[in-house]
């Protein structure tokens, strides 16, 4: 098997959390006369963790925000969203029975994510897929994020590979940026939070569900 291990994006790829995001960020930025972000604008907001939404959130209002209040509603954001995390968050459909397709085979799985580690530790704890996954990296695990193909070497090494071994898949540039930054293979979904052409990304396969990701991961694998 050429390629042996999968790592997974979290935030419109493994799970649809836009509702539960965008749920905390419009209450944290309330008092101070935002109007609220809506879901056709979110893929304009998602990207590169909670700090980014913030300053995103304010951009596209056309407001000022200096670095001092950007912290106090990142406190915020962390707070609100830690008991709100999994209201209306759920998994993808058909990931599990992709995962457990793929794992019959012999592949592992890893998780890459720009959200806080210990933001996307307790969404897999609340959705009850932790134990599937050898390693789950953060945008604060370490002193990069994607799409810095370190992101993706360091998870894989934690996980017990090599990045060569690895395949990713994601919904936005971030992620296929950081595949191609890192030089392995990469698999786009549909349905995910990419506010720009999935076919622009240049993913190396697309899939619009999770049942075609078994016969696109053996595809790759067999190239």
């Amino acid at each position: 098997m050429k390629h042996s291990l999968i790592i997974f994006d979290l935030d419109g790829t493994l799970a649809d959390t836009a509702p539960d995001l965008l749920g905390t960020l419009n209450r944290i930025t309330k008092p101070y006369n935002l109007s609220q972000i809506t879901m056709e604008q979110f893929g304009q907001i998602i990207g590169h963790g909670a700090k980014a939404m913030i300053q995103r959130s304010f951009k596209v209002n056309n407001k000022p925000l200096d670095d001092e209040t950007l912290e106090e509603l990142f406190k915020a954001f962390l707070t609100d969203y830690s008991v709100n995390i999994a209201n209306e968050t759920v998994l993808f459909e058909g990931v599990l029975d992709a995962m457990d397709a793929l794992g019959e085979i012999g592949y592992e799985f890893a998780l890459c994510t720009n959200k806080t580690e210990s933001m996307a530790r307790l969404l897999l704890n609340e959705l009850g897929v932790t134990q599937r996954f050898k390693s789950i990296t953060g945008g604060d695990t370490f002193k990069f994020r994607k799409p810095d193909a370190r992101h993706l070497s360091e998870t894989a090494k934690l996980a017990g590979f090599k990045v060569s071994d690895a395949i990713m898949i994601g919904d936005s540039a971030t992620d296929i940026n950081a595949a191609i930054n890192a030089k392995i293979p990469s698999v786009a979904v549909t349905f995910g939070y990419s506010d720009a052409p999935i076919k622009s990304l240049e993913a190396t396969k697309i899939i619009n569900n999770f049942r075609k990701l078994p016969a696109a991961i053996e595809s790759i694998s067999q190239q």
